[in-house]
Protein backbone atom coordinates (compact mmCIF):
# COMPACT_ATOMS: atom_id res chain seq x y z
CA UNK A 1 0.00 0.00 0.00
CA UNK A 2 3.18 2.34 0.92
CA UNK A 3 4.62 1.42 -2.44
CA UNK A 4 1.28 2.59 -3.94
CA UNK A 5 0.42 5.71 -2.50
CA UNK A 6 4.27 6.60 -3.12
CA UNK A 7 3.78 5.79 -7.05
CA UNK A 8 0.69 7.71 -6.93
CA UNK A 9 2.18 10.88 -5.35
CA UNK A 10 5.40 10.66 -7.57
CA UNK A 11 3.29 10.17 -10.30
CA UNK A 12 0.47 13.94 -9.39
CA UNK A 13 4.45 15.13 -9.24
CA UNK A 14 4.98 14.67 -12.53
CA UNK A 15 1.99 15.44 -14.45
CA UNK A 16 1.55 19.06 -11.76
CA UNK A 17 5.15 19.69 -12.75
CA UNK A 18 6.01 18.70 -16.13
CA UNK A 19 7.95 21.82 -16.81
CA UNK A 20 10.33 20.46 -14.62
CA UNK A 21 10.69 16.92 -14.84
CA UNK A 22 10.90 16.57 -18.68
CA UNK A 23 13.66 19.03 -19.26
CA UNK A 24 15.61 16.57 -17.12
CA UNK A 25 14.36 13.34 -18.57
CA UNK A 26 15.79 15.18 -22.45
CA UNK A 27 19.34 15.87 -20.46
CA UNK A 28 19.43 12.19 -18.73
CA UNK A 29 18.46 10.12 -22.33
CA UNK A 30 18.56 12.32 -24.90
CA UNK A 31 16.64 11.36 -28.37
CA UNK A 32 15.31 8.59 -26.43
CA UNK A 33 12.70 11.02 -25.32
CA UNK A 34 10.67 10.92 -28.02
CA UNK A 35 10.61 7.11 -27.83
CA UNK A 36 9.51 7.71 -24.02
CA UNK A 37 6.40 10.44 -25.24
CA UNK A 38 5.33 8.31 -28.16
CA UNK A 39 5.35 5.20 -25.80
CA UNK A 40 2.79 7.41 -23.36
CA UNK A 41 0.83 8.83 -25.98
CA UNK A 42 0.66 5.26 -27.81
CA UNK A 43 -0.42 3.44 -24.32
CA UNK A 44 -3.09 6.77 -22.97
CA UNK A 45 -5.03 5.81 -26.51
CA UNK A 46 -4.35 2.39 -27.24
CA UNK A 47 -5.30 0.40 -24.00
CA UNK A 48 -8.68 0.72 -22.38
CA UNK A 49 -6.95 0.15 -19.14
CA UNK A 50 -4.92 3.32 -18.97
CA UNK A 51 -7.36 6.27 -19.16
CA UNK A 52 -5.74 8.00 -16.53
CA UNK A 53 -1.96 8.79 -18.46
CA UNK A 54 -1.81 12.26 -19.37
CA UNK A 55 -2.66 13.28 -23.11
CA UNK A 56 -3.35 16.91 -23.38
CA UNK A 57 -1.22 17.88 -20.58
CA UNK A 58 1.69 15.74 -21.92
CA UNK A 59 1.22 17.45 -25.09
CA UNK A 60 1.23 21.27 -24.37
CA UNK A 61 4.48 20.46 -22.11
CA UNK A 62 6.00 18.43 -24.51
CA UNK A 63 5.24 21.60 -26.97
CA UNK A 64 6.85 23.81 -24.18
CA UNK A 65 10.01 22.08 -23.72
CA UNK A 66 10.25 21.63 -27.43
CA UNK A 67 11.04 25.64 -27.36
CA UNK A 68 13.73 25.48 -24.79
CA UNK A 69 15.64 22.11 -25.67
CA UNK A 70 16.89 20.02 -28.52
CA UNK A 71 13.51 18.68 -28.60
CA UNK A 72 12.61 19.19 -32.52
CA UNK A 73 8.67 20.75 -32.74
CA UNK A 74 7.78 19.25 -36.12
CA UNK A 75 9.36 16.08 -35.53
CA UNK A 76 7.39 15.97 -32.08
CA UNK A 77 4.38 16.33 -33.53
CA UNK A 78 4.38 14.14 -36.78
CA UNK A 79 5.73 11.00 -34.02
CA UNK A 80 3.32 11.84 -31.40
CA UNK A 81 0.46 12.52 -34.28
CA UNK A 82 1.51 8.98 -35.22
CA UNK A 83 1.36 7.34 -31.86
CA UNK A 84 -2.31 8.48 -31.51
CA UNK A 85 -3.55 7.37 -34.58
CA UNK A 86 -1.66 4.01 -34.46
CA UNK A 87 -3.08 3.90 -30.13
CA UNK A 88 -6.54 4.47 -31.97
CA UNK A 89 -6.19 1.89 -34.33
CA UNK A 90 -5.35 -0.83 -31.72
CA UNK A 91 -7.78 -0.18 -29.51
CA UNK A 92 -9.88 -0.41 -32.04
CA UNK A 93 -9.01 -3.80 -33.19
CA UNK A 94 -8.61 -4.66 -29.47
CA UNK A 95 -12.56 -3.91 -29.22
CA UNK A 96 -13.27 -5.52 -32.02
CA UNK A 97 -12.05 -8.91 -31.27
CA UNK A 98 -12.16 -8.80 -27.40
CA UNK A 99 -14.69 -5.85 -26.51
CA UNK A 100 -17.55 -7.86 -26.00
CA UNK A 101 -15.88 -10.66 -23.19
CA UNK A 102 -14.07 -7.86 -21.45
CA UNK A 103 -17.29 -6.29 -20.27
CA UNK A 104 -19.58 -9.14 -19.15
CA UNK A 105 -18.20 -8.16 -15.55
CA UNK A 106 -17.34 -5.61 -13.86
CA UNK A 107 -13.76 -4.96 -12.22
CA UNK A 108 -11.69 -2.19 -10.89
CA UNK A 109 -10.05 -1.97 -14.12
CA UNK A 110 -12.51 -2.32 -17.05
CA UNK A 111 -15.75 0.39 -15.30
CA UNK A 112 -19.04 -0.40 -17.70
CA UNK A 113 -20.12 3.37 -16.67
CA UNK A 114 -17.31 4.26 -18.61
CA UNK A 115 -18.17 2.09 -21.45
CA UNK A 116 -22.15 3.32 -21.43
CA UNK A 117 -20.94 6.87 -21.10
CA UNK A 118 -18.94 7.15 -24.27
CA UNK A 119 -21.30 4.22 -26.42
CA UNK A 120 -24.14 7.29 -25.44
CA UNK A 121 -21.39 10.24 -26.80
CA UNK A 122 -20.96 7.96 -29.54
CA UNK A 123 -24.06 7.19 -30.61
CA UNK A 124 -25.12 11.24 -30.48
CA UNK A 125 -22.51 12.18 -32.39
CA UNK A 126 -22.01 9.34 -34.51
CA UNK A 127 -18.99 9.00 -36.56
CA UNK A 128 -17.50 12.49 -35.11
CA UNK A 129 -17.10 10.66 -31.89
CA UNK A 130 -13.60 9.58 -32.88
CA UNK A 131 -12.43 12.90 -34.08
CA UNK A 132 -14.12 14.97 -30.74
CA UNK A 133 -13.33 11.90 -28.32
CA UNK A 134 -9.53 12.76 -29.07
CA UNK A 135 -10.35 16.03 -26.96
CA UNK A 136 -11.85 14.55 -23.83
CA UNK A 137 -9.97 12.41 -21.25
CA UNK A 138 -11.15 8.68 -20.60
CA UNK A 139 -13.93 8.51 -23.69
CA UNK A 140 -10.54 9.58 -25.75
CA UNK A 141 -9.85 6.33 -24.81
CA UNK A 142 -12.84 4.39 -24.80
CA UNK A 143 -13.98 5.78 -27.94
CA UNK A 144 -12.00 3.65 -30.49
CA UNK A 145 -12.48 0.51 -28.09
CA UNK A 146 -16.41 1.59 -28.53
CA UNK A 147 -15.85 1.54 -32.16
CA UNK A 148 -14.76 -2.06 -32.03
CA UNK A 149 -16.49 -3.41 -30.57
CA UNK A 150 -20.04 -1.60 -32.49
CA UNK A 151 -17.83 -3.25 -35.97
CA UNK A 152 -17.84 0.46 -37.06
CA UNK A 153 -16.27 0.32 -40.76
CA UNK A 154 -13.01 0.32 -40.43
CA UNK A 155 -12.39 3.19 -43.75
CA UNK A 156 -14.67 5.02 -41.95
CA UNK A 157 -12.77 5.26 -38.50
CA UNK A 158 -9.41 5.51 -39.80
CA UNK A 159 -10.28 8.60 -41.82
CA UNK A 160 -11.83 10.52 -38.55
CA UNK A 161 -8.52 9.03 -36.49
CA UNK A 162 -5.67 10.39 -38.71
CA UNK A 163 -7.62 13.94 -39.07
CA UNK A 164 -8.34 13.67 -35.02
CA UNK A 165 -4.85 12.67 -33.88
CA UNK A 166 -3.28 15.22 -36.45
CA UNK A 167 -5.43 18.18 -35.04
CA UNK A 168 -5.11 17.21 -31.69
CA UNK A 169 -1.30 16.87 -31.17
CA UNK A 170 -0.82 19.54 -33.32
CA UNK A 171 -2.61 21.93 -31.07
CA UNK A 172 -1.57 21.15 -27.86
CA UNK A 173 2.07 20.40 -29.02
CA UNK A 174 1.96 24.22 -30.80
CA UNK A 175 -0.14 25.98 -27.88
CA UNK A 176 2.78 24.53 -25.84
CA UNK A 177 5.83 25.50 -28.06
CA UNK A 178 4.21 29.24 -28.35
CA UNK A 179 2.85 29.63 -25.07
CA UNK A 180 3.79 27.66 -22.82
CA UNK A 181 7.38 29.84 -21.53
CA UNK A 182 5.19 32.83 -21.54
CA UNK A 183 6.33 34.06 -18.38
CA UNK A 184 2.83 33.80 -16.26
CA UNK A 185 2.33 30.49 -17.65
CA UNK A 186 6.16 29.44 -16.52
CA UNK A 187 5.12 30.89 -13.35
CA UNK A 188 1.80 29.19 -12.66
CA UNK A 189 2.59 25.92 -14.63
CA UNK A 190 0.49 23.37 -12.50
CA UNK A 191 -2.23 25.58 -12.31
CA UNK A 192 -1.90 25.71 -16.58
CA UNK A 193 -1.72 22.02 -16.45
CA UNK A 194 -5.10 21.47 -13.72
CA UNK A 195 -6.92 23.91 -15.95
CA UNK A 196 -5.99 21.94 -19.23
CA UNK A 197 -7.57 18.72 -17.43
CA UNK A 198 -10.71 20.50 -15.67
CA UNK A 199 -11.69 22.14 -19.03
CA UNK A 200 -11.21 19.09 -21.06
CA UNK A 201 -13.32 17.49 -18.97
CA UNK A 202 -16.30 19.59 -18.88
CA UNK A 203 -18.01 18.13 -21.91
CA UNK A 204 -17.94 14.59 -20.40
CA UNK A 205 -19.47 16.51 -17.18
CA UNK A 206 -21.92 17.99 -19.43
CA UNK A 207 -22.73 14.85 -20.82
CA UNK A 208 -23.50 12.91 -17.88
CA UNK A 209 -25.50 15.82 -16.05
CA UNK A 210 -27.66 15.53 -18.91
CA UNK A 211 -28.14 11.70 -18.94
CA UNK A 212 -28.50 12.15 -15.55
CA UNK A 213 -31.33 14.64 -15.72
CA UNK A 214 -33.04 12.84 -18.92
CA UNK A 215 -36.08 10.85 -17.88
CA UNK A 216 -36.60 7.42 -18.38
CA UNK A 217 -38.96 4.74 -19.33
CA UNK A 218 -40.49 3.31 -16.37
CA UNK A 219 -40.46 -0.48 -16.19
CA UNK A 220 -43.55 -2.21 -16.47
CA UNK A 221 -43.83 -5.28 -14.50
CA UNK A 222 -45.73 -8.85 -16.04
Amino acid sequence: MDFLLELFRWFVDFVLHMDRHLPQIVNDIGIWVYAVLFLVIFIETGLVVTPFLPGDSLLFAAGAVAATTSLHPLFLWVLLATAAVLGDTANYWIGHFVGPKVFTQESRWFKREYLERTHAFYEKHGGKTIFLARFIPIIRTFAPFVAGIGRMRYGYFISYNVIGGIVWTGLFIGAGYFFGNLPIVKENFSLVIIAIILISLIPAVVEYLKEKRRPHPAVVKQ
